[in-house]
C-alpha cells in the first residue's frame, strides 16, 4: 500500500517513520527546500539559526518515540541538560535563573517567597501525577469517540485532572508571589493561550520545564528533524522536496492520486500534515470538507510570532540561552493578543542565545541572537511595524545588558504573520497551533479522520495532541497507528 504524507514537519516525519516500519511504501511531499516544516534552520556569516522551535522539554516523549524502533535519542543527536534552564527578566532588570537542579529550585523558591518550596513539592506532585496519566492514558488517544475515555482509571482521575478549573487559579492557590506565578504560567502564555483560559491539567507543562529540565540538542534544534529523516531513510521513507502539493485528487470517495507542481502520483491513501485548514481549502474539493470557513473562524488560536534573526559581532554579557522578558505588563500583553487582537504596546518577548551553549551556532567571538514576541493570528503585518518593533526591542535588550548592541548587527531578518503564511501556509499566520481551551481539548479538536473522504486522514498541532513539539511528535504515532489497523498490511 502507497501512503502520500503532506508536510515533513514532526507530525509528517513521526507518521511516515511508525507507518514504513510497518511495511507500507511511504512517500513524503515537502513544499520548500529542506525537511522540517516549521523546525527548519537556515545559515548565514557563520551564524546558525533555529528559524522555529528552540525549547526542548518532555524529552521522555522523544526518546519513547525513538525507542519503538529500537533506537534512542543518542543515535541520532547530542542532547544537553541547561543549567540555568533559562532565566526571567523582570522590571529593574531583576532576574529569576532557574537552576536545572531541583533542590536548587525549591531553595530559590523559599528566598522570593517564605515556605514555598513546601508549595512547591504540592504543585509538582499534582502536575507529575497528570503529566504521567496524560502519557499514558489520555494524550495517545485519536479522539475520534469518547468511548476512548469511558475507563475506570479516567472516572476516578476526572477531578484529579482539573479539566474545568482554570491554570491562572491553579496557580494562585499554591503561590502569592507575582515572580513565581510568572514563571508557573509562562509555558502556556507563550506556546498556548492566556493562563486563565487554560484547564489546570496544563500544570504538566510546568513539570516537564522546571522538574524534567530543559535540553538543547547540539547542533540546532533541526538536529532532531535531520534525526527523524535519517530514520525515515533507514526504513525506505522517500522524500520529494520542493514539490508543493497543489491537488488532491478524490473519486468516489477515496483519494486516488496527489497532484503535486512537477508531477501526479497515484496514491492508496493520505495524511495531510500540512495545515489542516489550508488542505481542506486549497486542496480537495468543498463537499469533501470537514469544517467550513466559519467553524475555523470561531477557534481560538494560539499566537503568531514576530521573530528576528540576528548575527552580533561581539559576545554579549547577562544574557543566557533562554531568555524570558516580563519587564512589561503580563495582562495587557494577553489581553492584546487574545482579546484586542492588536499589535502589543509594551510586549513581554524571548530572547534565545544559543551561541552560550552550542560553539557551532556562531563564529568565535561572536552570538547569533533570536528574539520573538507572541501576537495574535491574523494581525496586520508589514515592514513599517517590524522595524518599530525590532528598535523597542533592542533598545529594552541593551538596557539589561548594559551594553551597546545594535551598532554589532551584521546579520538581520525578520519574520512574521506574512511569511508563516507563505512558507506553511499557516492559517492566519499561526506559529503553534489551536490553544488549548478546554473545549478545544482531546476530542473537541479537529478529527484526525476524514468524514467523507475514506482514506484521508490529518495530523499535526491543529489535531490531537495539541500544539508543540512533543504533542506534534504524538500527533503523527497516532495517525500511524490508526492506519496501520484500519488498513493492515497483508
Amino acid at each position: 500500500m502507497k501512503i502520500s504524507i503532506i508536510g515533513s514537519g514532526f507530525a509528517g516525519l513521526s507518521t511516515a517513520a511508525v507507518l514504513a516500519q510497518k511495511g507500507y511504501e511511504v512517500h513524503v511531499f515537502e513544499k520548500n527546500n529542506q525537511i522540517g516544516g516549521r523546525a527548519s534552520q537556515f545559515s548565514v556569516d557563520g551564524f546558525k539559526f533555529d528559524m522555529g522551535p528552540s525549547w526542548y522539554w518532555m524529552p521522555d516523549v522523544f526518546e519513547k518515540f525513538f525507542n519503538q524502533f529500537n533506537k534512542t535519542t543518542k543515535d541520532y543527536y547530542q542532547l544537553v541538560k541547561l543549567d540555568p534552564g533559562f532565566q526571567m527578566i523582570f522590571e529593574n532588570s531583576e532576574t529569576l535563573a532557574i537552576p536545572e537542579d531541583y533542590e536548587s529550585l525549591k531553595k530559590l523558591f523559599n528566598q522570593i517567597e517564605n515556605g514555598s518550596s513546601n508549595q512547591l513539592d504540592r504543585f509538582m506532585k499534582d502536575a507529575e501525577f497528570k503529566y504521567n496519566f496524560s502519557m499514558d492514558s489520555v494524550v495517545y488517544q485519536p479522539g475520534l469517540s469518547w468511548g476512548e475515555f469511558i475507563r475506570i482509571d479516567i472516572f476516578k482521575n476526572i477531578f484529579n485532572l482539573q479539566l474545568f478549573k482554570s491554570y491562572k487559579k491553579h496557580v494562585a492557590t499554591y503561590f502569592k508571589h507575582p515572580k513565581l506565578k510568572a514563571l508557573l504560567e509562562f509555558p502556556v502564555l507563550f506556546l498556548g493561550t492566556a493562563p486563565k483560559e487554560t484547564p489546570a491539567l496544563y500544570s504538566l507543562m510546568a513539570y516537564s520545564g522546571l522538574v524534567q529540565g530543559t535540553y538543547y540538542p547540539i547542533g540546532g534544534f533541526h538536529n532532531v528533524i535531520q534525526g527523524m529523516a535519517k530514520l525515515c531513510k533507514e526504513l525506505g521513507v522517500r522524500f520529494h522536496i520542493n514539490e508543493a502539493v497543489k491537488k488532491i485528487h478524490i473519486n468516489k470517495h477515496q483519494a486516488k492520486s496527489i497532484e503535486t507542481i512537477k508531477n501526479n502520483y497515484l496514491t492508496d491513501l493520505v495524511v495531510g500534515a500540512c495545515d489542516y485548514h489550508h488542505l481542506e481549502k486549497k486542496l480537495i474539493e468543498k463537499k469533501y470538507r470537514n469544517y467550513n470557513e466559519a467553524y475555523w473562524e470561531k477557534k481560538t488560536f494560539s499566537p503568531s510570532c514576530l521573530l528576528f534573526y540576528l548575527g552580533i559581532d561581539k559576545k554579549i554579557s547577562k544574557l543566557e540561552h533562554h531568555n524570558l522578558f516580563f519587564d512589561a505588563n503580563i495582562e495587557n500583553h494577553i489581553r492584546e493578543i487574545y482579546k484586542d487582537k492588536i499589535w502589543p504596546k509594551d510586549p513581554l518577548f524571548y530572547a534565545c542565545c544559543s551561541s552560550k551553549t552550542d560553539l557551532g551556532a556562531a563564529p568565535e567571538g561572536k552570538e547569533n541572537l533570536f528574539l520573538l514576541v507572541p501576537i495574535s493570528a491574523g494581525i496586520q503585518d508589514n515592514d513599517t511595524l517590524r522595524e518599530s518593533y525590532f528598535n523597542l526591542l533592542i533598545r529594552r535588550l541593551e538596557k539589561y545588558c548594559g551594553e551597546n548592541i545594535s551598532n554589532f548587527i551584521s546579520y538581520k531578518r525578520s519574520y512574521c504573520v506574512n511569511d508563516f503564511v507563505s512558507d506553511y501556509n499557516a492559517y492566519k499566520g499561526n506559529a503553534y497551533g489551536l490553544a488549548n481551551t478546554l473545549f478545544q481539548t482531546a476530542n473537541f479538536k479537529p478529527s484526525i479522520k476524514n468524514k467523507k473522504v475514506n482514506n484521508l486522514f490529518y495530523t499535526g498541532q491543529l489535531t490531537v495532541p495539541g500544539p508543540g513539539v512533543p504533542p506534534s511528535l504524538i500527533s503523527g504515532e497516532i495517525v500511524a497507528k490508526y492506519i496501520s489497523k484500519k488498513y493492515p498490511v497483508i
